[in-house]
This record gives structure tokens, sequence and C-alpha cells, in this order.
């Protein structure tokens, strides 16, 4: 009888349980990393090649994920840089177009891509609102159905939707500037259950995971905020981030981890 990832042998055989993450069986299969040229995106994308993945990276700017890809030239996969703005649907799906062509479809999407104009919700400009919540919101949710369609349509049965959200979609946090952003990211943890169960409802084996980071240690976190709110010390690290995506897509495939809140050990958020 097999429960929950625990295979029971004879009885006087020991119990053999999976060991995580288990990436292996993606080895080869397409993954593609929105906002892969720097921070945490990067990050993702090197754990995924790594481990053996084919990584279309995608973002505005192309030069920064060029010379990662350089720099990856021997690892088990590759990464593939792509140019896409996630604020214009018909890029997306273009891309999208591009990769099937070239590459037969989209196994796994990681929408990593979001932005933050640290914004209080007196005064926000509806401007700045609106195109956090185009990438952070609707690219995330474009990206997501167009992975599942080509899962589909190419008659598989497995795949995953990780959406790299925020402890901001948990808890709103006074005295931060966070509260035009909060928003983006509650509707993003909505949006994956919402996912996550109509999957299950079709009794497919594609899994959604939502990751929600605390204050994560990367340039653009260093050049926004002072001494008094930042300190890399109580932060975390892009490697970080990464390695909760390849523990959630390493997951045995019985297993759906839903999602994980991560924290600094001694952050203050």
């Amino acid at each position: 009888m097999r429960v929950a990832g625990v295979e029971n042998k004879k009885k006087d055989s020991p119990v053999v349980r999976h060991t995580w993450p288990e990436m292996d069986r993606w080895a080869g299969r397409v993954a593609l990393v929105t906002g892969a040229s720097k921070g945490i995106g990067e990050a993702i994308a090197r754990a995924l090649v790594k481990n053996g993945m084919v990584v279309i990276g995608c973002a505005r700017h192309v030069e920064d994920m060029q010379k990662a890809a350089a720099g990856l030239k021997g690892e088990k996969g590759r990464l593939i840089p792509m140019k896409c703005d996630l604020t214009k649907t018909e890029e997306i799906e273009s891309m999208f177009q591009k990769i099937k062509e070239q590459f037969g479809g989209v196994d796994v999407c990681v929408n990593n891509a979001g932005v933050n104009f640290y914004q209080d919700s007196k005064t926000g400009p509806l401007s700045d609102t609106k195109t956090m919540f185009d990438l952070n919101v609707f690219a995330a949710i474009t990206v997501s159905q167009l992975t599942i369609q080509s899962i589909q349509e190419r008659n598989m049965d497995d795949g995953h939707i990780i959406n790299i959200g925020s402890v901001c979609g948990n808890t709103v946090h006074e005295g931060t500037v966070f509260h035009m952003y909060a928003p983006t990211k509650y509707a993003l943890n909505a949006f994956t259950e919402g996912l996550r169960l109509e999957l299950r409802q079709q009794k497919t084996k594609i899994r959604a995971t939502v990751l929600s980071p605390a204050l994560v240690d990367t340039p653009l976190a260093r050049g926004l905020y002072d001494g008094s709110f930042f300190c890399p010390e109580n932060s975390l690290q892009p490697d970080d981030v990464a390695a909760a995506v390849t523990f959630a897509l390493g997951a045995p495939p019985c297993v759906n981890v839903r999602h994980i809140c991560l924290h600094a050990i001694h952050d203050t958020m």
C-alpha cells in the first residue's frame, strides 16, 4: 500500500521514503521563468538549468540573461534568453508561439516578474497601480493559462505553475510603503488557489504553488531601502527562493506543495 509518498514494503523490510527534491524527472523539460534577468529570477533560472531543465528566461532586457547563459555552458541544462514585455498580452502570446515552434511547449512556468512602486493607499497614482496589476497579476494569469494550454494540447498530464508572491500577500504591514503592492500579491494568492482547485477537479497532475518570501537581498532592494529598513543580514538571498522552487518542483508527483512562506531567521516582518 502506498500512502502520501511512503511505500510500505514487506513486513520485515524497511520503509522506503521519498528523498526531496526529485528533480531528475524534469531533466530535459522546458521551464519558463519570467523576470529572469536579475535577482530572484536569475537565481531560479540558474538552479533549474543546473538541474537539467531547458529554461526560457524572459525579460525586457536580455543582456544580463545572455551573460548568465554563457556562464552556464557545460551544465546539464541550458538557458535560452527571450525578450518580452509582460505587460503586453500580444508579446506573451508571441513568446509562447516561439517556444512551441522551437522547443515544443512549456511544462513548468515560474511567474517571478513583478514591480513595486512603493505607494501608499491614499495617494498612489492610478497609472502606477495599473502597471503593478498588469505585471504582478494579469501577466502571471496569462502565462499560467498559456502554460496549461501548452501542456494539455500535447496530451501531457503533468506540469507545474509556480507563482512568486510575497509575505505582503498574507499580511498588510503597518508603517511600510507596500500598501498598494500588497493587493496585487493577495490577488496572486487567490488566483493560484483557484487554479489549484480547478486542476484538482479535472483530476490532472498539473500542480500549482505560491511562494511568499519576505525581503530578499537583491540589487533593487539595496538601492531602494535605507539602512533603517534594509539589513542584508536579516534578509533572504535569491538562492533561498530558488531552493524553495526546486523543493516544490522536486516533490513526488503525488504531492502538491501549495504554499511556502519564507523569512530570514531574524527578519522583523
